[in-house]
This record gives C-alpha cells, structure tokens and sequence, in this order.
C-alpha cells in the first residue's frame, strides 16, 4: 500500500485520521518520528517568543503548539503540514492586547478568546464552503500590513536588547522614545542583547540548517546560569509553571467588553491564515503526488485554533518554515505532527521551568529574527514596484497605515484599501478601441499597436470586464464619446467577448446605447457574446432590437458586414 493512499488522500469524512491509520505501515514511523522532533527543535524556543509578542505568559505558546499539532492532525488531509503559533498571528493578537489595555490573566484570557472565534469562523467557512473568502485580501495588502506589523514588533523588542524602557502610541512614537532613553543603556543587558543578535543573524547567513533559535535559548540559558545575569539586572523571563492547563472557556467577561477587538482581530487572523494554509497545503501535495481538501484542511485549522484557545494558547495557523522542515526530514504522515504535539507537551511537564532563567534580550533577538525574516518580504516590494507601481504603493500605505495607526487599526486600514481597489477596479474595466491585424482577421488594441487596420467610419470597442450596475455609466460615457467624436462614425461594433456577466442595470443600458445609435443613424452591431449573458439581453428585448443580422461570431465578420452594407452590395454576414 502506498502512502498516498494511506494518509493525505483527501478522503476520510470529518475525522480523516480514522480512514489513514489503521492503514499505517510500520516503516513510515522512523521518518514520521524524526520529523516531529526536528520540527520540536525548532518551534519551542520560537513559540516562547511569539507569545511573548502575543503578550502572553510564555507557556501559553507552548499550549498552543502541543494543541495545534495534535488536534490538526486528527482532522487534516495533508501530510507534510505543521500547524502552531506564527509571528504574524502573535502580532494581530498581541495588537489586539495593546489596544485594549489588559494584562496578566486577562489578556490571555482575550487571546484565547481570539483564538476560539477564529476556529470558529475557519469552521463557518468550512461549513458554507466559502474559501474564496481567505482571497479577499490582496497579496499587496497582505504584504504590507506585515511588513508594517514586523516593524511594529520590532521596535517593541529594541529596549529589551538596551535594558531601557519607551512607549508611544504609534511606532514612530514608540521609537523615539527608545532613542531619547538610550542614554540610561544598561550595560550588562546591551552586551547579552547585541551578541544574541548577532549569533542568531550569522548563524542564518553563515550555518542555516542550524536552528539558530534553539542553540540560542540554550546559550542564553548556560550564560544565565554561568554568569548569574539575574543578579547583574540582567531582565529573565520569570516563572514559567510546569504541567498542563486545564481546558477552560474563555472568560466571558473578556469577550463582551472587547467585542470589535475580537472580532477584527480573528477576521484578520482568518484572512491572512486560511489564504497561507490552504495554498501550503496545495503546494505540499502537489510535490507528493496526492490530494487535499481544502474544505477538510479548514475543518482542520478550525478545530485546532478551538483546541488552542481552550487550553490558553493563542492563535495557529500553518508554519512554512516548520512544515519545510518536516517535509526535508522525511514526514510521510500526520504521525509526524502527532509526534511534534506529544514532545512539546513532555517539554511542558519536564523542561518548562528552565525557562523562567531565559534573559529577555536574549528572547528579543529570537522575536527580531523571527518577524523580520519572516513577515518582511523585500523581494516581494520588489515585483510589485516592477510589475505594478499601483501595487507597490498600496503596499507601502499598508505599511505605513500599521506604523501610523497600530497593528489592529491597520487591519482595518488593509481592509479598506482592498475594498477600494476592488471597486476601483471593478468600476473601471478597459474599454479599448480595436483595429485589426495587418493580414489577419485578428481585432485588438489600437492603442498598444497603432500600426494595425482601422476602417473609415467604423468605431470597434471591447468591454473587458461585466456589464453591470458598477460598470454601466462608465461603459455608457465611453460609447458617447466614440460617437460624438471626430470624424464622425456611421457604425459602432461592440465586442462582447469579455462581458461573462450582464444585469437588469447593463441589459436596460444596452437598451440605452440602441436607443441612442438609431437617434444618431449609426448601425450598432454585437459581436462574441457569451451564451451565458444572451439569457437576460433576450429578456431585456435587445437582441430582437438590434436583430440577428447584426450580431455576429466574430469581430471581423461584423466589419465585413458593415463593409458590405456600406457598399450596398446586399452581402449577408
């Protein structure tokens, strides 16, 4: 039996793990084995700082990454997927801390909250089967916000590599305020700061299959204790308990009294999340050679963030960078995740007490790397300038707008901005003027080939885009401008090969544009309509108006016919 048909087929119902294990074969176990604890390497020094960025004790990244792992294996339909807390999905929840104001208990309290109602939406979505949902943000949107939210980390991170305090509303505040305080540097937690940042950059340049995160919590733990840095006033994490939280709904106090917060921040969570997931997980089987379910891997997501807020974590999502590790390790089955979540949960009952002697500058260096490296994609800012400079500077307003307003108010901003180019765009389709191929009967933009063939008093227009209550006015102006223009025009072919979509608003438009072609005695001819917009046009009346003999299969033979009449040679198109 073959892998594919074992694990990650896409098949199995709600709980898939029951049609892939007990098909499980014994020599996928090593590989499976290995990959868990590759990937356990990594994560839990990393799932210390994101809940440190979440604002959040530093067990509870913990209680999500054992949470996250397990539950989304039980669910999932792909097999080299590692799911647990990102940088990103610690900054919108850590945005959602800082503008509420809690502290302590309570903002775990309103992250798990969070966390549960985004599970809750993933699970929604699954349900009505609306994945086109996770699309709604454009690339350069998403871009931007986290590069803005990467930023905004950052700066937060500078005073523990300084040992100095600041604070500030916005990014630009915050950090000015660290650079008037630097004068009260404290020595000891400079030095502990700079060298920690410095191993973990050369060890990403110089040694990447090194897990840099994890020789550098080791390090700062054996220099903690080494050099007695707590006693120096060097900043240690603290207490960290051992043991396991006990599942708890989150407190409903919480969640009534921040209500927008919640809500903003898990919409965020699940538009940026769900888009990464479901294409990571496509991506993954692809290179395997089986099949996912998309709807199955939302189920998945869902139920793990609902695992993971109820046991006082914060929000998961899929983890490229753990996932690529699992694949290169050898993962052949969701036994690797299993593996993952069971040794993170052995570090919470033995290990996490080691902790609590953490240096935070050296917890702030493992952040900085992360979010950086992670969220900050200057090859990305690069294309957009390249391919679309209307692109690239949505991007950078998204960036600013998080830098300017805060991370959870740049959502909204990111929100807006896709809005408005979506109406933008869908307001505004090309309506180019065609001339035809020298030697060919191939009709296309005049514009962006001036040399091809125009016919005297002959206007050719394409509409590239739906005919509908958004885009009727617009389409209606720039027909009366050819019309009015100069010279004057006796016939106006409208190419509708881009019109997949035409409603009551475009069909009575259309109706319009007939009535004005007759006042003018200019001969309106149809050519290249979709077989799906001829329903509601018939219905409108415009098609017996226009009549048959002037709509026709293709450009060219609407000008051969125009041509003809114009002729008078009594030619039937």
């Amino acid at each position: 039996m073959s892998v594919k048909t074992a694990a990650g087929s896409g098949t199995g119902g709600f709980l898939p793990i029951v049609h892939w294990l007990p098909r499980y074969e014994r020599r996928w176990l090593r590989p499976d084995l290995i990959a868990g604890v590759a990937v356990v390497a990594m994560i839990v020094p990393k799932n210390l700082g994101y809940a440190e960025i979440a604002g959040v004790p530093v067990q509870n990244g913990l209680y999500a990454a054992a949470a996250g792992a397990i539950i989304y294996a039980l669910f999932c339909t792909s097999r080299q997927i590692s799911t647990g807390p990102s940088s990103a999905l610690a900054t919108v929840a850590g945005g959602a801390v800082i503008v509420t104001g809690v502290t302590g208990g309570d903002a775990a309290q309103l992250v798990a909250a969070i966390t549960v109602v985004t599970g809750i939406l993933l699970l929604l979505l699954a349900l009505f089967r609306m994945g086109w949902i996770a699309q709604f943000l454009s690339r350069a949107v998403v871009t931007g916000f986290l590069a803005g939210a990467a930023l905004d980390v950052v700066v937060g991170e500078l005073p523990k590599l300084t040992g100095t305090s600041s604070d500030g509303d916005t990014v630009w505040r915050e950090f000015a305020s660290w650079i008037v305080g630097l004068g009260n540097i404290h020595l000891p937690t400079l030095l502990v700061g700079a060298t920690a940042l410095a191993v973990i950059l050369a060890l990403r340049f110089w040694a990447p299959k090194v897990p840099g995160a994890l020789v550098l919590v080791v390090g700062g733990l054996l220099a903690s204790s080494l050099l007695d840095l707590g006693e120096r006033g060097v900043a240690l994490v603290g207490a960290v308990p051992s043991g396991l939280p006990v599942p708890q709904v989150p407190s409903l106090d919480i969640v009534v009294q921040n209500v927008p917060e919640i809500v903003i921040a898990a919409l965020a969570l699940l538009l940026i999340g769900f888009s990464q997931t479901a294409g990571d997980a496509r991506s993954f089987a692809t290179r395997h050679h089986y099949r996912i379910d998309p709807n199955q891997e939302a189920v998945a997501q869902g139920m793990a963030n609902v695992g993971a807020g109820l046991v006082q974590g914060m929000p998961v999502s899929t983890s490229l960078s753990a996932s690529s590790l699992n694949e290169s390790a050898g993962a052949r089955t969701p036994v690797a995740s299993l593996t993952t979540g069971g040794l993170v949960i052995l570090t919470l009952i033995f290990l996490a007490p080691l902790f609590s002697d953490l240096p935070k500058a050296v917890l702030g260096a493992v952040i900085i790397d992360a979010v950086v490296f992670g969220m900050i994609d200057l090859t990305e800012f690069s294309r957009l300038r390249r391919v679309s400079r209307f692109d690239f500077w949505i991007a950078v307003a998204a960036t600013v707008g998080v830098l300017s307003s805060g991370v959870l108010f740049g959502i909204v901003i990111g929100i807006a901005l896709s809005l408005l180019w979506l109406i933008f765009v869908s307001t505004r389709p090309a309506m180019p003027l065609l001339g035809r191929e020298p030697g060919t009967q191939v009709f296309r933009d005049i514009g962006l080939n001036p040399a091809d063939e125009t016919f005297p008093g002959i206007a050719v227009i394409r509409l590239d885009g739906g005919l509908f209550f958004a885009t009727a006015e617009a389409f209606d102006e720039r027909v009366r401008e050819i019309v009015s223009g100069e010279p004057p025009i006796t016939a106006l072919v409208i190419d509708l090969e881009g019109v997949a979509f035409v409603d009551s608003q475009g069909a009575a438009k259309l109706t319009e544009l007939v009535d004005l072609a007759e006042a003018q005695a200019i001969a309106l001819r149809l050519a290249r309509i979709k077989p799906q917009v001829t329903p509601a046009l018939d219905a409108e009346g415009v098609l017996d108006r226009i009549g048959t003999d002037h709509i026709h299969g293709n450009v060219h033979r609407a000008v051969q016919a125009q041509l003809a009449q114009s002729a008078g040679d009594g030619a039937v198109s």
